[in-house]
């Protein structure tokens, strides 16, 4: 696959799944915007320029309407369009239901679906006028399955899934693609930090018998966004080892 020309923008692109999967998009010579809210992005620019490959950073909390737009408008200055938009910032504020706090449930809220719809609704602006154009949203096996004391998380995930196939369907006509990859078990910074019984746990219940790796994802979401992949839109397709079927 050659994204040579194409621009993607990768959200939550500073660590775990956004970044390989905005590290693959560079390696197959597309223009990467990486996107996070702290310092790490011009780390992560750095890192994928030292590599030859052209990429630029955006600091920014994606739900809010000004920073969405910002961003969008800020690759389109930079690189001269949008081809791809990767959906993938997501946080977890996980605690039993009864004692989850109404920020944390509203803090989930805004990172894993607001942020989607506000860059979505400023992407598919751009978009529109060539007539083309990839969406991928990084859903989760937890919004099909849901999952103890992830009420809030699981809640934002299912709602991508809904918001997912609705701007399928509204933008198929436009030659818009929206797609959602729905992780399992995947090894990053964040499942490295459970304790082993936790982690061996989750294994047990996986049928091919071990987590996913980051790297597997970015492979999905390339070929989403892939020539090979124009006639695919609306669906969730889980990467999880056969955990959710």
């Amino acid at each position: 696959m050659d994204f040579s020309g194409k621009t993607v923008i990768v959200t939550g692109s500073t660590r775990g799944i956004g970044k390989a999967v905005a590290a693959r998009f560079a390696e197959l010579g597309a223009n990467v915007m990486v996107c996070g809210t702290t310092s790490k992005v011009h780390d992560v620019v750095d890192e994928l320029r030292s590599k030859g490959y052209s990429a630029a950073g955006f600091v920014g909390d994606m739900a809010d309407p000004d920073n969405a737009q910002a961003l969008i408008d800020s690759t389109v200055e930079v690189f001269g369009g949008l081809d791809v938009l990767v959906n993938n910032a997501g946080i977890t504020r996980d605690k039993l239901l009864i004692r989850m706090e109404d920020e944390d449930w509203d803090a989930v809220m805004d990172i894993n679906l607001k942020s989607a719809f506000l860059l979505t609704r400023a992407a598919v602006k751009v978009m529109m006028k060539k007539k083309k154009g990839t969406i991928i949203n990084m859903t989760s096996v937890v919004g099909i399955m849901g999952n103890i004391s992830q009420a809030n998380y699981a809640a934002s995930k299912a709602g991508l899934i809904g918001f997912t196939k609705s701007v399928a369907k509204e933008y198929a006509r436009r030659g818009i693609t929206c797609n959602a990859i729905a992780p399992g078990f995947i090894e990053t910074e964040m499942t490295g930090s459970l304790p082993e019984e936790v982690k061996d746990n989750y294994i047990r219940n996986i049928p091919l018998g071990r987590p996913g790796t980051t790297s597997e994802v970015a492979d999905l979401a390339v070929f989403l966004a892939s020539d090979g992949a124009q006639y695919i839109t609306g669906q969730v397709i889980n990467i999880d080892g056969g955990l959710c079927m």
